[in-house]
């Protein structure tokens, strides 16, 4: 049996996204994955629970260092160790970054639809902010450089940009961030870019990071990335921010430990474990998760008029609902035991976002619900 096949019980965990609902929905909503943490990570923790003492830490001294190999081996990227600043989480840093590199009056720019941790990190900033719809090239959803013309001020001065996108799954090209990129520095605006599904890539798709394009929009970026998705551990929580501008790396390193907390002992142990025993698991995880995008694709074919958007990484797929007429999807999903996360939650209705990171067998029935779910629109 493939070991993502076994089903475990995550009822009565304390799981977020398990223990909302009563046992007769399937949850499909949340960002996190039903499959056992790698059993390096597990070993690695278990060994660093039984020294019994847990005190005031720093990271690994050669934490930095194996980050910068593993993003050169993984992205083609070559980053100094001194670029890295360490947080407990991605969506930390999210909500400080506008604080740190931007000034009370100017303008801040973000994407519609996406993750709701970045919408909301524009609006809770206390700054004029606006959102910029995704363009749909080929089924794919894009940012332009003319969308971000057309929402621009002149007073703009940072773009929060998701890539791979959540939750449309798009992986940017080369040539659609360059794009992005360009516009960016010839109008001094600071990229923010929320990178953390960057090591789910399907289908031989590269991922780019868009301060690698050159050294001058590295100057300009902030990139966060972390292994909490790819490796499950999102509830150990560590994160990291690149940074090669040493004025906004200061800026940021000065909210690390007043605002935002140092990570734990437990999450700089999980990372360093995943990051040197983890690569076999993670290949075979995107193989599973590649077939498990296959079953649903084929699915919502039959499930007309639902359009499934083309899933280039991660687990998370948006599907345009908009033809069903109905005012809630999810809410429709629900009542047939099928929890998805709203588009609502993404500044997007008639959508829904569903996580097949799950065992073929919970994936089906699932289907069978949202099967069941179309069906009885035309009853």
């Amino acid at each position: 049996m493939n070991q993502f096949d076994k089903v475990i019980s995550r009822f009565n965990s304390d799981s977020v996204r398990w223990d909302k609902y009563n046992k007769d929905i399937i949850p499909l909503w949340v960002a996190d994955m039903d499959f056992e943490t790698p059993q390096c990570v597990i070993d690695a923790v278990a060994k660093r629970l039984n020294h019994k003492i847990f005190g005031y830490t720093h990271a690994p001294h050669q934490l930095k260092e194996e980050i910068t190999h593993y993003i050169k081996d993984q992205f083609d990227w070559a980053i100094e160790p001194e670029w890295i600043v360490f947080t407990p989480s991605l969506v930390s840093s999210l909500y400080s970054i506008a604080q740190q590199v931007t000034q009370a009056d100017d303008h801040v720019l973000t994407l519609q639809p996406v993750y709701h941790h970045i919408l909301q990190a524009a609006s809770f900033s206390n700054r004029d902010y606006s959102a910029v719809p995704l363009d749909n090239y080929n089924n794919r959803l894009i940012l332009s450089a003319d969308g971000l013309k057309h929402y621009q001020k002149n007073n703009t001065r940072l773009l929060f940009f998701c890539n791979p996108h959540n939750p449309g799954g798009s992986v940017y090209s080369r040539t659609e961030l360059t794009d992005i990129a360009e516009f960016c520095v010839n109008n001094n605006i600071v990229i923010c870019s929320d990178e953390i599904h960057c090591n789910m890539i399907h289908d031989g798709i590269q991922h780019i990071p868009i301060a690698s394009l050159s050294e001058e929009i590295a100057d300009q970026s902030i990139t966060l990335m972390s292994l909490n998705k790819v490796f499950n551990i999102p509830g150990l929580g560590l994160a990291w921010m690149i940074c090669k501008n040493k004025e906004i790396r200061k800026k940021i390193q000065a909210q690390i430990g007043t605002l935002i907390p140092d990570p734990q002992i437990i999450s700089y142990v999980s990372t360093q474990a995943a990051l040197r025993h983890g690569e076999t698991w993670r290949q075979e995880l995107i193989q599973y998760l590649e077939s498990n995008k296959l079953m649903l694709k084929n699915n919502i074919k039959q499930m007309q008029p639902l359009q499934m958007y083309t899933m280039e990484a991660s687990y998370l797929t948006w599907i345009d609902c908009s033809q069903l007429k109905i005012e809630d999807p999810a809410q429709l999903f629900l009542e047939h035991g099928l929890a998805l996360q709203p588009g609502s939650m993404f500044q997007q209705d008639n959508h829904v976002r569903i996580n097949i990171a799950t065992p073929k067998s919970v994936l089906s029935e699932a289907l069978n619900r949202m099967h069941a779910s179309i069906d009885s629109l035309q009853a």
